[in-house]
C-alpha cells in the first residue's frame, strides 16, 4: 500500500509508455498466477522478463525485487489490471486490456477510476484531508474548459488540484497565468520558473517553516535542493499524465507548443464523461468493494457504449446509412468503426508519404531537427524517430517503415518497441536499419551499444539480404564509436557476421538530407548504397575510430555533391 505524504498530485510513471504494460502483464500472469507476490516471485518475474523477446534492459541488475515492484505495483496494479493480494491474478479489466480488441477504451475506463485517496493509496496522517479527487478526470475537465493545457500549466498549477472542490480556484490561476505571461513574452522561461517556485513555496510553506526540507533521496536539507526535487518530480508526473491521456486516443499533443488538447471529433465523448462520471472518490475505506469497482471492465459507462451513439459516429465518418447499420450489435458496430478509422489512418499516412517524397516538407523537416536540438519539443525522442522516418522517406525511393506508433490522425504517438529497429528501409537488394537516440555520454553506450547490433542481425536474418545500419544521435559518444568500429571488424555469428554500422551525428545526417535536396535528380537506392559502402570501405583503411570518424565526415560532405 502506498502512503500519500505529498501535497501535490502524482501520476503513475512506470511504465512511461502504457502499451508496454501489455506484454509484461501477460508475462506475469501466464507464469505466476496463483503465487504470492513476494521477493521470490518478484525476482522470478524479472528473470522471465530478461529472457523475453520484447525486453530491452539488464536482466542481471541488482535489486530485482524492487525493479519488479516498480513495474507491476505502479501502473498495472494501480489501474486495476492485476490483483496482487492474496495472490497474483489477472483481473477482468486486465483480461480486456491485455487480450481484448480495444485496449485504449479499457485504459480510458481505468484512468477515470484512478482516485486519491483509495485503499491502494492512503493519506499520511500529517496531510489527512488533502486529497479527494479522481486526477485524470479533473485534468480532462481542465483541458476541456480551457481548450488546451500546456506542460507548464499542468506542472505548476494542475498538480496542486488535490481536491476536486478546488477546481475553480486552480482553473482561475491558469487563466491569470495566461494573461500575465503576455507581459513576459521575451522572458517567458524566467517568468514561468518564478511562478512555479512561488507556487511550491506557498504549497509547502508549513513544511518549509518546520525545517523539514530533507527528502528521502538525499541528506541535503537545503531549500534549494528541496525545490529542485519537487520540480523534478513534477516534471515526471506531468510527462506521465500527458502520455497516459494520449494513449486513450482522445487527445492530441502539440509537440512544438508542449500542450495537450482534445481532438474536435472526440468532444462528444469527452463531454459525456465529464457530465456522467462521479467526481467523488468511492469505497475509500472498503478494499473489497473498491476492488470490485476497479476490476470491472464495464464501468464507467462511456459515450460509445450506447448503440445509437456508435451508429452516429460511423455515419459521421463514413457513407454508411442507418439502414445499413441496423441489425448489428454494439460489438459489431465498434468493429466496423475501428475498420473505418484504420482505413482513414492508412489514407492519411499515404498522403503524408506522397507529400514527403515530393520534398514539399523539406524546410519543415530541417526546422524540426533544429527545434529538437534546441530542446524546443515535448518528447524529443519520439519526434526524432518520426522526423527521421520523414527524412528517410524523402531521401530516397525505398520502402521506409517507421516502427513507432501513430495515432488515428497519423500523428506520432509512441516510440518503437524495444525489440526492433526504430526505422527499417528495404531497397529490394539490401536493407538498412536506422536507430536514433537522444541519449548522450555513457548512457548512450549502455542503452544503445548492444541492441543496435542485435536489431541489425535480426533484420539481416529475417530478410536474407545484405544489411546496413545508420546510428544517429545529436552527438556520438566515444565509447559507441569505438564499439561499432570494433563490431564492424569482428565476425560474430549472433549479429549475422561482421556488422555494417555507421554512426552519424545529427548535423551530418542533416547534411545528407540537404545534399539530396540540392541533387539534380531524385536520389536512388544505389546512391544510398554507394554512401554506405564508401563509409565501410573507409573504415578498413582508418588507423583507429577517431580517424574513421574524420573519414565519415568527408564521405558526408562528398555524397551527391556536384
Amino acid at each position: 500500500m502506498a502512503r500519500l505524504d505529498n501535497k501535490a498530485l502524482f501520476f503513475t510513471t512506470s511504465p512511461r509508455t502504457p502499451s508496454k504494460m501489455i506484454p509484461e502483464i501477460r508475462l506475469l500472469t501466464e507464469h505466476l498466477t496463483g503465487q504470492t507476490w513476494n521477493k521470490k516471485t518478484q525476482v522470478d518475474f524479472i528473470d522471465l522478463l530478461a529472457q523475453s523477446d520484447f525486453f530491452e534492459g539488464n536482466g542481471s541488475q541488482k535489486n530485482k525485487d524492487f525493479s519488479a515492484r516498480d513495474r507491476i505495483n505502479r501502473g498495472p496494479k494501480a489501474l486495476g489490471f492485476v490483483d496482487l493480494k492474496p495472490h497474483i491474478e489477472l483481473t477482468d479489466a486486465g483480461k480486456a486490456f491485455v487480450y481484448g480488441k480495444r485496449p485504449q477504451e479499457v485504459f480510458l475506463r481505468q484512468l477515470l477510476k484512478f482516485q486519491l485517496p483509495s485503499p491502494y493509496h492512503e493519506e499520511n496522517k500529517k496531510i489527512e484531508g488533502t486529497f479527494f479527487i479522481k486526477p485524470y478526470l479533473e485534468i480532462m475537465r481542465l483541458i476541456r474548459d480551457l481548450e488546451s493545457l500546456s506542460f507548464d500549466e499542468l506542472k505548476i498549477f494542475a498538480l496542486m488540484l488535490t481536491d476536486y472542490t478546488k477546481y475553480e480556484t486552480v482553473k482561475q490561476a491558469i487563466i491569470d497565468f495566461r494573461a500575465e505571461k503576455e507581459h513576459h513574452k521575451g522572458q517567458y522561461k524566467k517568468f514561468a520558473d518564478e511562478t512555479w517556485t512561488n507556487t511550491l513555496l506557498q504549497t509547502y510553506s508549513g513544511t518549509i517553516d518546520a525545517g523539514k526540507t530533507r527528502t528521502r533521496e538525499t541528506t541535503d536539507g537545503s531549500l534549494k535542493k528541496f525545490l529542485a526535487t519537487k520540480k523534478s518530480n513534477a516534471r515526471d508526473y506531468t510527462d506521465a499524465c500527458f502520455r497516459y491521456l494520449r494513449y486513450t486516443g482522445l487527445v492530441s499533443i502539440s509537440h512544438r507548443n508542449r500542450s495537450i488538447a482534445f481532438y474536435s471529433d472526440k468532444l462528444k465523448e469527452v463531454d459525456y464523461i465529464l457530465a456522467t462520471v462521479d467526481r467523488k472518490p468511492v469505497f475509500v475505506d472498503d478494499t473489497g468493494r473498491f476492488k470490485e469497482y476497479l476490476f470491472n471492465p464495464a464501468i464507467p459507462v462511456l459515450y460509445v457504449d450506447d448503440i445509437d451513439n456508435i451508429k452516429d459516429i460511423i455515419m459521421r465518418i463514413s457513407d454508411y446509412t442507418q439502414r445499413q447499420l441496423s441489425g448489428k450489435d454494439i460489438e459489431q458496430l465498434k468493429d466496423l468503426r475501428d475498420e473505418i478509422v484504420a482505413a482513414q489512418k492508412e489514407a492519411i499516412i499515404k498522403t503524408q508519404v506522397t507529400k514527403i517524397k515530393s520534398y514539399a516538407l523539406y524546410s519543415e523537416i530541417i526546422d524540426t531537427y533544429n527545434e529538437i536540438i534546441s530542446d524546443g519539443y515535448y518528447d524529443a525522442p519520439l519526434m526524432l524517430e518520426y522526423n527521421t522516418w520523414r527524412a528517410m522517406t524523402m531521401l530516397d525511393g525505398g520502402d521506409i517503415k517507421g516502427n513507432f506508433k501513430l495515432d488515428d490522425a497519423g500523428q506520432p504517438l509512441s516510440t518503437a518497441a524495444g525489440n526492433m529497429p526504430d526505422i527499417e528501409c528495404d531497397y529490394k537488394d539490401f536493407v538498412l536499419s536506422v536507430e536514433v537516440t537522444m541519449q548522450q555520454g555513457q548512457r548512450q553506450y549502455e542503452s544503445e551499444g548492444e541492441p543496435v547490433a542485435r536489431h541489425l542481425g535480426q533484420l539481416k536474418k529475417r530478410t536474407g539480404k545484405d544489411a546496413y545500419c545508420l546510428f544517429i544521435a545529436p552527438t556520438i559518444n566515444a565509447a559507441c564509436l569505438a564499439h561499432f568500429f570494433a563490431l564492424n571488424k569482428i565476425d560474430i555469428t549472433y549479429y549475422g557476421g561482421k556488422t555494417k554500422i555507421i554512426p552519424l551525428e545529427l548535423d551530418q545526417f542533416m547534411k545528407l538530407v540537404e545534399n539530396s535536396y540540392n541533387y539534380s535528380t531524385t536520389p536512388t537506392p544505389q546512391n544510398i548504397r554507394q554512401f554506405l559502402d564508401e563509409v565501410i570501405h573507409q573504415e578498413e583503411t582508418a588507423t583507429d575510430e577517431s580517424d574513421w570518424n574524420d573519414k565519415i565526415q568527408a564521405c558526408v560532405s562528398k555524397w551527391l555533391a556536384a
